[in-house]
């Protein structure tokens, strides 16, 4: 059957069967705010529910149409990024196992790597891998991960899927993938050889500051299995009200990333001829040093800038002060345009030697562009530089 495109999928798939085998014929899914499913018999569970925290209508359709954007056979919605990322260390890892995981990662998935990763034996090596050569020298017998973020948080490098998967096919590790600041309409992960895509919903997919939501994706049925069990046992799960919220963000996914992405572009380019920035870090420059990667494995290179001002704190209070349209917030994609400083903000769990090496000092700020007019935030950054 031939696959429908993006959009149709995402306005359709888990939604469309309701209309025929649903007792009113809903054309959105409702919210199933129960937490409990009665039955007729012990043995059974009413049309496959029982318990809310095991699984729930509006839940399963949004695990659904996460599988169908991913292009993946299975999808699990969690109640945020890190109860995502959190099931996939505690279900596919044991004590005495060693993950590999990019040097450039949101603070707290690192924090939750190194943290919460120790506490049950389970080492991480940070190695840069945009370049997959680095990895080969890292792996032992004791490698069972690889984890990806890509484009990373925050200076936007780019991992090349298809060759670290390749390596670690080849040595039976797990490619794990964070596809947040990509999405599924600009990446999709699975297709390019990893075993495990995981996002927080609360960025693109859910995409109006609304919700906290974090998913897993995978093609694997023992995967998806293990990490079901987990989400079962753990009961990190998304609810209701949120499945829905995000469910509806969704449906206008593809329509919104086209405008991040104009946006985010129109900001590179005007930052890289400003003046007043040492570094713009943004895939869809030319200047990048990964764009012919980054422009391999996506459609679009996403809504995520990173700039290093020419200046020093005091200056960065005052551009940042003098913005009328970019909130000053953590968090990103959605339809709001959004800025922060990493290193005060996001990563401030880094630890500071390690924030010093990678080069996340006070200088540095990232922007997610939102969806407004294009001219307009171009005016409030122009406006704001004029005191740096």
């Amino acid at each position: 059957m031939k696959v429908k495109g993006f959009a149709t999928r995402a306005i359709h798939d888990a939604e469309k069967p309701l209309q025929d085998t649903g007792e009113y014929g809903d054309v959105v899914v409702p919210i199933h705010l129960t937490t409990t499913f009665a039955r007729k018999e012990p043995e059974t569970a009413t049309k496959g529910m029982d318990y809310s925290r095991t699984g729930n209508p509006t839940r399963a359709a949004l695990e659904k149409k996460l599988a169908s954007l991913e292009q993946a056979r299975h999808g699990l919605a969690f109640a945020s990024g890190l109860a995502a990322e959190a099931a996939v260390i505690m279900a596919l890892l044991k004590s005495g196992d060693t993950v590999i995981a990019g040097e450039d990662l949101y603070g707290g998935t690192r924090r939750l790597l190194v943290n919460f990763g120790a506490r049950f034996g389970i080492k991480v090596i940070f190695a840069d891998l945009s370049n997959h050569e680095n990895i080969q020298q890292l792996i032992t017998k004791e490698t069972k991960m690889i984890w990806c973020e890509t484009p990373s948080n925050p200076f936007l490098k780019i991992t090349p899927l298809r060759e670290v998967s390749k390596i670690a096919s080849e040595h039976g590790i797990l490619t794990v993938a964070d596809n947040t600041f990509a999405s599924p309409f600009f990446q999709n992960p699975i297709r390019l050889g990893c075993d495990v895509v995981m996002h927080s919903t609360t960025k693109y997919i859910g995409g109006h500051s609304d919700t906290i939501g974090g998913a897993v994706v995978t093609d694997s049925d023992e995967l998806f299995q293990s990490v079901k069990f987990f989400q079962n046992a753990a009961g990190g799960i998304m609810s209701p009200f949120d499945s829905y919220l995000t469910l509806r963000g969704a449906k206008t996914l593809s329509a919104r990333m086209v405008i991040h992405e104009r946006n985010a572009k129109s900001i590179a380019n005007y930052l890289a001829s400003s003046g007043k920035a040492k570094e713009v870090f943004y895939p869809g420059l030319e200047s990048h040093p990964l764009h012919a990667v980054a422009a391999r494995q996506m459609s679009g290179f996403g809504g995520m800038v990173s700039v290093r001002l020419n200046t020093d704190l005091n200056g960065v209070r005052r551009f940042l002060s003098n913005l009328e349209l970019f909130s000053l917030a953590e968090s990103l994609g959605g339809v709001e345009s959004l800025i922060e400083v990493p290193s005060m903000m996001t990563h401030l769990s880094v630890p500071l030697e390690e924030r010093k090496r990678l080069g996340i000092d006070e200088s540095l700020i990232r922007i997610s562009a939102g969806i407004e007019d294009e001219r307009d935030l171009l005016d409030d950054l122009s406006k704001a530089l004029e005191h740096v």
